[in-house]
């Protein structure tokens, strides 16, 4: 009589090495823009306008301003204040 026990190992381990390579190209990428932003910042005129573009880029992106009140509406509380 066989088990009936499903193995994932396999699936497993590809998954994480799909994962893996993912990680390992993203690091590629950030490692190159990081290489560019130094050589542009080393060059003057290069450097100015790269500069602003990179800083309008972030403020964009990374550092938009999200109020309290909507992360926790968005993650579920004030739907029911008994339980918050």
């Amino acid at each position: 009589m066989t088990p009936y026990i499903q193995n994932n190992q396999n699936y497993l381990a590809e998954e994480f090495r799909r994962f893996e390579n993912y990680l390992l190209q993203e690091s590629r990428i950030a490692l190159l823009k990081i290489q560019s932003w130094q050589f542009a910042m080393k060059t003057p005129e290069v450097g100015a306008h790269y500069q602003q573009e990179a800083t309008d880029m972030v403020k964009k992106s990374l550092l938009s301003f999200v109020p309290n009140s909507f992360v926790l509406s968005e993650e579920g509380y004030y739907f029911k204040p008994i339980f918050n």
